[in-house]
C-alpha cells in the first residue's frame, strides 16, 4: 500500500528533539567576510521527513538590493540532519560550488509548551570539509540554529582563504504555511 499525499508520517522518536526544524522557513539575512563586502540576502529553507530517522534539508538564497528585490542567486545547499545518541546530531551538506561537509554538534531543547517545542538550539562545528580542486579555499565552520519566539535564527562562522573562524552569515527566518 503506497502513501497518499494526505498521509503525514509519524516523526521518528529519535527526531523529536529536532522536530522544530520541520517546515518551510523564509526571511532575510546579512553576510560579509574580510574578503567580501557586507550584503543582504533572502533565504528559503525547507526541512522535511518521511518517517525514517533523518530530516531532509534544502536551502537556497539570493542577493537582495537596497529595496529588497532579488538580484541573483547566491548559495544552495542540500543535506540530511541525523540524530545521534545523547542529544548529539550530525548534519551532512553538499554544495554545487564543490564542497561536501560533515557537521557534528548537540541539540538542546529549552522550552516546551502543550507538548510542542517552543525553544531550542543546535550548535554545530565542521568535522570534515571536502572540496573539489576548483572550489575556493574553505577549511572549517561553526553553525548555530535556534528556535526563538517562533522564528528560526541561524549564524555561520567560517575559516577560509587564510582567515580564522570569522562571522560570515546570519539570518532570521519565519515559518511559512
Amino acid at each position: 500500500m503506497g502513501m497518499t499525499e494526505e498521509a503525514t508520517p509519524k516523526v521518528a522518536d529519535s527526531l523529536v528533539p529536532l522536530s522544530w526544524l520541520i517546515g518551510r522557513w523564509a526571511g532575510v539575512g546579512v553576510g560579509g567576510y574580510p574578503t567580501v563586502p557586507e550584503f543582504r540576502f533572502g533565504q528559503e529553507i525547507i526541512v522535511t521527513h518521511d518517517g525514517r530517522p533523518f530530516l531532509t534539508y534544502w536551502s537556497r538564497s539570493w542577493l537582495l538590493d537596497d529595496d529588497g528585490n532579488q538580484v541573483r542567486p547566491l548559495a544552495t545547499e542540500t543535506g540530511f540532519w541525523r540524530p545521534a545518541p545523547d542529544n548529539r546530531v550530525e548534519l551532512l551538506l553538499a554544495h554545487p560550488t564543490g564542497y561536501a561537509e560533515v557537521w557534528v554538534g548537540e541539540v538542546t531543547v529549552n522550552s516546551i509548551q502543550d507538548a510542542r517545542i517552543t525553544g531550542a538550539k543546535v550548535e554545530l562545528r565542521s568535522d570534515v570539509v571536502a572540496r573539489t580542486a576548483t572550489a575556493k579555499d574553505y577549511t572549517a565552520g561553526q553553525r548555530l540554529y535556534g528556535l526563538v519566539d517562533g522564528d528560526l535564527l541561524w549564524a555561520f562562522d567560517m575559516a577560509a582563504v587564510g582567515h580564522p573562524l570569522t562571522s560570515h552569515l546570519s539570518a532570521t527566518l519565519k515559518a511559512v504555511s
